[in-house]
């Protein structure tokens, strides 16, 4: 199967469904599981979280996506948010919800000289049924970013990743997403219009 058919398969099983606490996709509204935890708010993001930044630096559309290195649903999201970063700029906030590999891989990319090249090579290397990449050197510090992300994502009550947060176009209210999305739809879902070609 060639990569683009995989792709188009990610992004359709990514359309519903993420990686979550218990290794399923949640159900449950993530407004509703946010309700037993602390309120989604983009001053607590842009605080107490690390992340790494794709797309336009400049744009007025921020979107933070809490991601695990090892969760094929962000590898799916990660791919079909390229084609919208001329439009919005996407925070990518690596955590550890599946396993020992997440940390370390997280760690690695947070640690890169260029953490979006460091990404586009572990999900290749995920993609290729490869593992993904592997860190070298010391990564502590890193480790400790992750474990921070990871505390805020369960203070918002968050139960699958990937997780996205960002404010309504039209509102200005945070809104947020548990699940990816085929492009298209992430466009749509951020007010953006479609990239040509869509």
């Amino acid at each position: 199967m060639n990569k683009i058919k995989l792709l188009s398969a990610l992004f359709i099983a990514a359309a519903l469904a993420g990686c979550g606490k218990q290794d399923s996709a949640s159900t449950e509204p993530a407004a509703k599981a946010q309700a037993q935890g602390q309120a989604v708010s983009i001053e607590s993001i842009t605080a107490d979280a690390t992340g790494f930044t794709v797309g336009s630096p400049m744009s007025v559309r921020t979107v933070y996506v809490f991601f695990d290195a090892q969760c094929p649903h962000c590898g799916a999201l990660w791919y079909s948010a390229k084609p919208l970063k001329g439009q919005a700029k996407f925070v990518w906030i690596p955590i550890r919800l599946l396993n020992d590999s997440s940390e370390m891989q997280a760690a690695a990319i947070l640690a890169a000289k260029d953490p979006a090249a460091a990404m586009d090579e572990h999900e290749a290397s995920m993609m290729d049924k490869k593992g993904g990449i592997t860190a070298s050197g010391d990564v502590s510090a890193q480790r400790a970013q992750i474990k921070k992300n990871t505390e805020l994502f369960n203070k918002f009550g968050f139960n699958s990743v990937p997780s996205l947060v960002t404010k309504n176009a039209q509102t200005g209210a945070v809104v947020t997403r548990e699940g990816g999305l085929p492009t298209a739809e992430l466009a749509a879902w951020l007010g953006l219009p479609p990239p040509s070609g869509q």
